[in-house]
Order: C-alpha cells, then sequence, then structure tokens
C-alpha cells in the first residue's frame, strides 16, 4: 500500500525528499503542491522532474479522498458524504454558508464543519453519532480532505471541528490537521478562523491548550454534576468543574476564544435554576454561551425547549453578565443540523425530504 502524503507536516515531506534522491527544498514544493495548489495526483507536481514523479509515484499518492454524495438543504447548507476505509462507513462533513445581507444573494462567510472520528465513543444521549458506535480515527489526511474536496472550498473562510467524533480522542491526527490548516507552509490560515468542539478530554485538552492558538468550544449542556452525567456519561471521567479549573488557567482576554455550547431540553436544563448555576458556573472567564435548540433524533425522551423558555434563559445569562447567543439552526431537512449527524446518505435516514 502507497504512503500517503496529505497530511504531512513540512519536516515529514523534506525527509521523504531526501529519501528519494531529492534536495531538502522539494520538501516545501511537496507542502505548496499538496496544500496551496491542492493538486490531487503527483504528476501534476510540474516542478519536480518526470523521473522524481516517477520515483514518488511508485511509493506514495497524495491520498485525498472525494465525496461520494452531497445533499443541499432548503436554508443553502451542503452536507458531503464521504467514504472511509472502513468498510460501509461514512463520515459527512457539513459546508454552512452565510449570507451578508441575510438573502441568498451572495456568501459573506463559509464555514465547514469537519469529522475527525468514524462514529464516537462518548454516547452522549442527545446526539445521533454515538448510536452508531465507533469504528476508527480519521487521519489527518481524511480530516484535511473534507476542507480540500468539497465543491466550496475555495470559499471557506472558517472550520469548526464539531461534526462526527470526539476531536481531542483523535488528538494526534486532528492536531496533523490543525498544524496543517494554520502553518505557513500548509493553508496558512489564521488560528482565528478555527474552532475545535470537545466534551472535555482534559489530558489532550491542555496539549490543545498548549499546542494551538484555535479557538476552544466546550460542550456543557448542564452546570449540576449529575444532571450532566445523565446526558454525558464523560462526566464520570473528565468532570466539568475540573474542565472548567484546566480552561481558567489559559488567557482568553486576547483574541483567541473559549466558548460553551448548550443544547436546550424541555424540563431538563432549560429552569431558572441552571440558568443560575451556569452563570455562578462561568462567572469571571471571559466566554461565551451558545445556546442551541435541541433536534430530535428517533425514539429519544429529550425535547426541545419552548422560545419562550430559550428566550428567558438567554436573557438571564445576559443579566448575569454572560454574553448569550443563540445559534441558528442550519440543514435540519438534510439531518445536517447540530446532533444529527450519522454517516448514512438520506435515503438511509429515517426522514427524507
Amino acid at each position: 500500500m502507497k504512503e500517503v502524503l496529505l497530511g504531512k507536516t513540512l519536516a515529514e515531506l523534506q525527509e521523504i525528499a531526501l529519501q528519494n534522491g531529492l534536495p531538502a527544498y522539494a520538501g516545501r514544493q511537496l507542502a505548496q503542491w499538496l496544500y496551496q495548489k491542492r493538486v490531487t495526483d503527483i504528476a501534476a507536481m510540474t516542478n519536480l522532474s518526470k523521473a522524481a514523479r516517477a520515483t514518488l509515484t511508485e511509493r506514495y499518492e497524495v491520498g485525498r479522498t472525494a465525496p461520494v454524495e452531497a445533499f443541499t438543504s432548503r436554508d443553502g447548507t451542503r452536507k458531503y458524504l464521504f467514504p472511509t476505509r472502513v468498510a460501509d462507513k461514512y463520515i459527512e462533513a457539513v459546508m454552512i454558508p452565510q449570507y451578508e445581507d441575510g438573502s441568498e444573494g451572495g456568501i459573506a462567510r463559509a464555514t465547514v464543519c469537519v469529522s475527525s472520528q468514524i462514529g464516537c465513543k462518548m454516547n452522549c444521549r442527545f446526539c445521533m453519532t454515538g448510536r452508531g458506535g465507533f469504528h476508527g480515527h480519521l487521519s489527518a489526511a481524511e480530516i484535511l480532505s473534507q476542507l480540500l474536496s468539497i465543491d466550496e472550498a475555495d470559499q471557506l473562510t472558517n472550520a469548526v471541528f464539531m461534526g462526527m467524533g470526539e476531536p481531542l480522542d483523535n488528538w494526534p491526527e486532528v492536531s496533523r490537521a490543525l498544524e496543517a490548516i494554520t502553518a505557513d507552509w500548509g493553508l496558512a490560515w489564521s488560528p482565528k478562523r478555527v474552532t475545535l468542539s470537545t466534551i472535555g478530554v482534559i489530558p489532550k485538552l491542555k496539549l490543545f491548550l498548549e499546542e494551538s492558538r484555535c479557538h476552544l468550544a466546550v460542550s456543557l449542556h448542564n452546570p449540576f454534576p449529575q444532571e450532566r452525567a445523565e446526558l454525558m456519561p464523560v462526566q464520570r471521567t473528565w468532570t466539568l468543574q475540573d474542565v472548567l479549573a484546566l480552561i481558567r488557567q489559559y488567557d482568553f482576554t486576547g483574541q483567541r476564544r473559549v466558548s460553551f455550547e448548550y443544547t436546550m431540553f424541555a424540563g431538563v436544563n432549560d429552569t431558572p435554576r441552571h440558568a443560575d448555576a451556569l452563570a455562578r458556573l462561568l462567572r469571571g472567564l471571559p466566554c461565551r454561551v451558545n445556546l442551541i435548540r435541541f433536534h430530535a433524533i428517533p425514539d429519544s425522551p429529550l425535547h426541545t425547549s419552548s422560545p419562550e423558555a430559550i428566550a428567558a434563559f438567554q436573557t438571564r445569562l445576559q443579566r448575569a453578565g454572560i454574553t448569550t447567543t443563540l445559534r441558528a439552526s442550519r440543514g435540519e431537512d438534510i439531518f445536517a443540523a447540530c446532533g444529527l449527524l450519522a454517516g448514512k446518505g438520506l435515503k438511509k435516514n429515517t426522514h427524507n425530504p
């Protein structure tokens, strides 16, 4: 099997160049072809000699993966289905357009939501991804393919690691992808354009906070430990209190941001008691709370909070000094909204709009 070049660091590409009889500077040329010119075939790397390209082709491949299906929502959101090396298992990436004037006259911002694992181990009660079990980690190449291989690749302004899987559970490959996205030899994006979402895998969270300058989003969903554990079993391993204690050791007063995701469940976490506890928990931490309307999943006893309850919750947090926004639901009709990604085409879903 050929070795994949996509996802390699500059130092690794330089080593590959030397191992194949090329000068070290050819490693930077390889990086330019992979990440800036975005070729899919070594034969297209025309500033390398034909002999060099032939030698590399014998041993390596670019490793880009193309989506096998794409679905477009009524609101312009697009969901892409990507194959994986696991038979009959797919992952999804979602492109979310945001229009300058609220209409579809022109995209002002295009955000891609990428997956990091095939399935998920965390088994949060409100998420479809975990229901299918865990089937493996994505490689850095498979992660980067989600940015590079969608139709809107050249329009992308932001990326969020909020798709299938827990990014910090796959930290070795996710960190490689983040480096390729933000390094000057890679896509050269500002870290401010990238957000990683986690439920709080503390050992790897510390590495992320030390090694990356990308934004952080933490899935919180309930301020009370026992109630959170009922929604998110990870609370029994890495508590929210320990996660917050770690986060408070880092500076979020500058350009780097931390936010907290809070999905609203009727009668479960949307009361004044919950809002007040959440405000106390986050007091003094420069942050934002993103309220998310729960998107119903089959056979779940959970229901979304009413618009009135969500508005009251938001007002209570804002009065306590917590910046709070209500995240717009996008792509729900194609199962592309928060919590609905399951690695299936629409024909395999329980609902086909």
